[in-house]
């Protein structure tokens, strides 16, 4: 039987390895009761070395707005992979679409091979870096003020070029994803660009892995029900998946 210490040790070497982790699994794993997770979790807490989420636990990283876009890559990285592989495989033929900020989107950018010619409008400038030399797209960068951690250009002059485009799809990652409280990103001027975007393409694809669901961030950028597909990995449970289903959205497990 593992001590207190051990028990909190296995805990946080989890979560920085993982980058999530569930007080059901932890219980399985330590063969002790979900209310002992939570407890240890408290405490944890308290002392800053992680973050509670709904029924999980998250780095104390994972939740500040200001982390550095390559910070935020690792967390979770190989199910960002996984999604971002899964978001590969909508793309059509010829196809027009946006793609949101975010380190999700960089690595989706990564693993992008167009069918035909593709068109990818975008505020983030290491999408664009990633997508520039690749052969068949043809990257629109939109322009305004640049947010550093994010590499996302902001500002109304970004919302102002998109006017008059229109794009099939639009891929973007969130902070969280919550059937009541919608989905929601770091920073109001990211939400309103994100919002903007929604009412210009006819499908609208959130990248998310299950960290990020019932999470709720500081902007919200739309209700679940303006969204039509949600990407996320194996760690969503039933409940969730079916809450957000509910909404309409149609939920794919990478």
């Amino acid at each position: 039987m593992t001590s207190i210490a051990e028990r909190r040790k296995f805990i946080l070497d989890n979560i920085f390895q993982d980058g999530f982790v569930r007080v059901a699994d932890l219980a399985q794993k330590l063969s002790v009761t979900q209310a002992t997770i939570r407890k240890d979790l408290t405490y944890l807490e308290g002392q800053g070395l992680l973050y509670r989420a709904y029924g999980s636990a998250l780095p104390t990283t994972a939740q500040v707005m200001d982390i550095s876009l390559n910070t935020k890559k690792l967390i979770n990285f190989k199910k960002k992979q996984k999604i971002a592989a899964r978001a590969v495989s909508l793309l059509q033929v010829n196809d027009s679409i946006i793609m949101g900020a975010g380190s999700t989107l960089e690595v989706m950018a990564e693993l992008l091979k167009p069918k035909g010619r593709l068109n990818v409008v975008t505020p983030a400038v290491n999408v664009s870096m990633a997508l520039g030399d690749m052969s068949g797209v043809s990257v629109m960068q939109l322009g305004g003020i640049l947010y550093g951690n994010s590499l996302c250009v902001i500002g109304s002059e970004t919302k102002s070029q998109l006017e008059n485009l229109h794009c099939s799809k639009l891929f973007f990652g969130v902070d969280g994803i919550d059937p009541e409280a919608g989905v929601t990103c770091a920073t109001v001027e990211e939400a309103e660009l994100l919002a903007r975007m929604t009412g210009i393409v006819d499908t609208t694809i959130v990248l998310a892995d299950s960290s990020k669901v019932r999470y709720k961030g500081f902007s919200r950028i739309c209700g679940c029900e303006d969204v039509d597909i949600l990407i996320t990995d194996s760690g969503i449970s039933d409940e969730d998946r079916k809450a957000i289903e509910k909404a309409g959205v149609k939920v794919i497990v990478a």
